[in-house]
């Protein structure tokens, strides 16, 4: 496993992390706490040092799992970097203060059992809570405390993104970036790198959809996002399938596969790992965070890491096909 170094975190972390939402045992299907242990086992033992997950996954069950998961391994997995998030379980939309993120903080440092969270990230506030800027302004006190190590924020579009960077001290943003999201490139990588701060690379796979599988007739369980937010009724509909409606995604994703190569790759390489190369392709991208509900995923996720980059005619070809026939089809705040 490759790692990667922001200056602003000061600790390299592979390239490939692990998202943990889905170990909330909600939003996703349900997870046992004995799938969770071995997801997190079979991502640790293949290099995965770099693990994401919120007070708000499962009301605090996420971190749970991984505190307890943690206890396990030499030194209590001192040297995995874990990121966690607050803002939506609790004060959402706009009933924060200091005493509340500090609340939070505390809560996830006793599920995580740790003395200092590694990193700390605004989870998807409104844009007016961030273009007023106390909350970063608490998250500074936070840091002096010796609560967090660094701080920053999950977005949703990129003029979020560009309002976090006002602020000299943030020092990582969580994005979704995928062959099907492509305005990062344009709107945020060339700061991000001048600055130094971290980008965290979230939905890699667009909610499944570019592992290559899902045809029309693909429906999911009733407790599944991908169920019950397909066309954002419950959250951001950019949080599901990156925001397309599902039968114009699973169409554009059919058409998708002969320009990541996908009928000429190797043996045993499939799409998924395709579509996360080309995400790691971008130098700006510090670690990438998909999801697994088993084990078996877990290992595959890391073989993008592996993987030699993809042609420069097949990212030519796939950055046409995006202006030309996806980014008009996207909903929600980008």
């Amino acid at each position: 496993m490759r790692k990667r170094l922001a200056s602003r975190l000061a600790t390299p972390v592979s390239e490939i992390g692990l998202g943990c939402w889905q170990l909330g045992a909600a939003d996703w299907g349900d997870v046992s706490e004995e799938a969770a242990f071995a997801i997190l086992k079979a991502s640790v033992d293949r290099g995965v040092t770099f693990i994401d997950t919120a007070d708000v996954y499962g009301s605090g069950r996420s971190e749970r799992l991984i505190g307890n998961f943690l206890k396990t391994l030499p030194g209590q997995g001192k040297d995995l970097f874990i990121a966690t998030k607050l803002g939506r379980l609790k004060g959402f939309p706009d009933q924060y203060t200091y005493e509340l993120l500090r609340e939070c903080t505390i809560e996830s440092l006793e599920r995580l059992g740790r003395p200092s969270l590694d990193l700390t990230q605004l989870h998807c506030v409104p844009p007016h809570i961030l273009q007023e800027g106390k909350v970063f302004d608490w998250l500074r006190k936070l840091k002096s405390e010796g609560l967090i190590k660094h701080f920053g924020a999950s977005v949703e579009s990129m003029e979020e993104a560009r309002t976090c960077l006002q602020h000299g001290d943030v020092d990582a943003l969580q994005i979704i970036f995928n062959v099907f999201r492509q305005k990062p490139i344009d709107e945020l990588f060339e700061q991000a790198k001048a600055k130094g701060v971290a980008l965290i690379v979230r939905l890699p796979l667009a909610s499944g959809l570019l592992a290559g599988k899902y045809t029309h007739q693909t429906r999911f369980p009733e407790g599944d996002h991908r169920n019950y937010n397909a066309n954002g009724e419950k959250f951001n509909v950019g949080e599901t399938f990156a925001g397309l409606p599902f039968d114009k995604a699973v169409d554009l994703t059919d058409r998708l596969k002969p320009m990541l190569g996908v009928e000429k790759a190797p043996a045993g390489v499939t799409m998924a790992d395709l579509a996360m190369r080309w995400i790691l392709d971008h130098d700006a991208v510090t670690t990438v965070i998909p999801g697994a509900s088993r084990p078996a995923q877990a290992e595959a996720n890391v073989r993008a890491s592996d993987l030699a980059p993809i042609p420069a005619a097949s990212h030519q070809a796939i950055r046409d096909f995006y202006q030309s026939q996806v980014k008009t089809h996207i909903r929600g705040p980008y």
